[in-house]
Order: structure tokens, then sequence, then C-alpha cells
């Protein structure tokens, strides 16, 4: 059975009471495509809100890598412009861009 590749997905987040304030979530684990990780994603992100708001722990990470420790309540997570990306371990902290293949400007080995 070969292994599924790693993505990674960057999830651009806005602060609800101060929109000003932006950041992002990033997820990471395997996935057969970008679509996928990004639904992977989503799913793990909104299984955290939910266990916050239920005044549960928030689950730890899956047996496929995802998970969403670092989320936080009253952020907003902007679905719509996430970005998933081929996760190349092999040469280092290393992506590329699900689309292209093409390194992404700014990491190592790009």
């Amino acid at each position: 059975m070969v292994a599924k590749p790693y993505f990674q997905v960057d999830v651009p987040i806005t602060h609800q009471a101060q929109p000003d304030r932006r950041g992002s979530y990033v997820f990471t684990g395997q996935a057969d495509s970008g679509r996928e990780a990004v639904r992977i994603a989503r799913e793990v992100c909104d299984a955290a809100l939910a266990a916050h708001a239920a005044g549960l722990a928030v689950p730890r990470r899956r047996p496929d890598g995802w998970g969403a420790r670092g989320v936080r309540p009253g952020w907003e997570p902007d679905w719509a412009a996430a970005r998933a990306h081929l996760w190349d371990t092999a040469h280092g902290w290393f992506v590329r861009s699900a689309r292209s293949g093409a390194p992404v400007p700014g990491l190592p080995g790009a």
C-alpha cells in the first residue's frame, strides 16, 4: 500500500470582534489531493471548535496526521481562500504548490 502524500493547508483568519486583526491557521496531514486536504482541514477545525464550545478537550491528532490543536474561538477562517500545498519533507521543511509543483517563494528550498 502506497502512503498518501502529506499536504499543508494555509487558511487566512480574521478576528470577529476586531476585523483588522488577521492571521492564518496551518494544518498538515495526509490526503489524496489538495481538495481533499482542504476538506479534511475544515473537518478537523470544525470538530475542534465544536469541542471547545461544548467545554470538551480539543481532539488530538488523527492517525492520518490531521489535527487542529491551535484553533481559537473568535477567529473566522476564510475557507474560500484556503490553499493546499504538497509537503515535501525529503528536502527539509519544503512545500510545493499542489497546482503547479513549483517551490513556494520565501520557504526553505524555494
